[in-house]
């Protein structure tokens, strides 16, 4: 089923492809940030399902910018064939720092020939101007820029109750002073959070819809050890949502996304050492296929419930980047 998930969703992986002319792949950076929520500054101990010892963002002996990538590449290249690659600084809040420091880690990552962008992801509190305009400068100079905000849920009680430390109002603020400089906004939405149903979520990608979007990642909440979620779920005062309830709810926020939208994920997982529940977290390509499959079965795509569903031309669009491998 998977091949057909161009067919039924608009993925950020055909865009570049169409973009690029060949395959473009993330290669996930670890800059060695912290986060407001865990150093004291807003918190202590971060998000209520973030894992404290799954990344060491200040270890001594991190490699550099440049060897990540240079180490993520060979990798990639064996594995997909790719040639060409996004550095995605990935762990923790990766604008959390003097806009100096940012320019020399970004810069690390852009003088390397096969880099042909950025991808930032960060926190909606942690976006100043003077970080915006130093991506809208990357942008301007022929990069790709996107600035991943991870919202997880637009329901403020939701975002206290799992600590997140900001509100859906910080959002806002963040996304629209982006997108006023026009750069590319990705938001992050976790499905399944403590106290949410399905439709949470679909309020949730409403709300993020009407203040305008560029691209979406989905994740399934899963519990992992060292944390507290971990210890709620112990409890039994957390239980994670079953398979079916994830693929109907995604294929369900799949038809109410707009057509143009870019689905960087459609679903996340976690190492097997430190994964607790639920089981199929571990799955990917199990959760990726159901989706599909549901979309098909009810004869349904991205914007089908959307006030203006998909043309046929922008499903062929969509279809005819399906480009040679280089």
């Amino acid at each position: 089923m998977t091949h057909l998930l161009p067919q039924l969703v608009n993925t950020f992986g055909q865009d570049l492809k169409r973009r690029h002319g060949q395959r473009v792949h993330k290669i996930a950076i670890n800059a060695g940030f912290t986060c407001p929520n865990r150093d004291g500054s807003k918190g202590r101990g971060g998000c209520t399902f973030c894992n404290n010892v799954s990344f060491s963002p200040n270890a001594r002996n991190q490699p550099s910018v440049g060897e990540q990538i240079r180490k993520g590449r060979a990798v990639i290249r064996k594995r997909t064939g790719a040639r060409h690659f996004i550095a995605y600084f990935q762990a923790y809040t990766n604008t959390y720092a003097e806009v100096e420091r940012l320019d020399e880690l970004y810069r690390q990552a852009l003088r390397e020939p096969d880099v042909v962008g950025l991808s930032i992801g960060t926190r909606p509190d942690c976006v100043p101007d003077e970080v915006l305009d130093l991506l809208a400068d990357y942008q301007a100079e022929g990069h790709e820029v996107w600035l991943e905000l991870g919202l997880q849920s637009a329901f403020d009680q939701t975002l206290e109750r799992v600590n997140r430390g900001h509100g859906f109002a910080e959002y806002q603020d963040a996304a629209r002073r982006a997108r006023g400089r026009g750069l590319k906004v990705c938001t992050h939405l976790i499905v399944g959070l403590p106290g949410e149903g399905p439709e949470h979520a679909l309020q949730t990608l409403e709300r993020v819809v009407s203040e305008g979007v560029d691209g979406l990642k989905l994740h399934p909440l899963h519990v992992v050890k060292g944390t507290l979620l971990a210890n709620q779920w112990r409890r039994g005062e957390y239980r994670p949502w079953p398979l079916e309830t994830y693929i109907e709810t995604a294929a369900d926020l799949i038809e109410a996304t707009p057509p143009e939208v870019l689905y960087h994920r459609l679903t996340g997982t976690a190492p097997a050492s430190l994964l607790l529940a639920p089981a199929w977290c571990a799955r990917k390509w199990q959760v990726i296929d159901g989706i599909a499959e549901t979309l098909i079965q009810r004869g349904t795509r991205q914007g089908s419930a959307w006030p203006h569903p998909p043309t046929t031309e922008e499903v062929i669009s969509w279809n005819s980047s399906a480009l040679p491998e280089t």
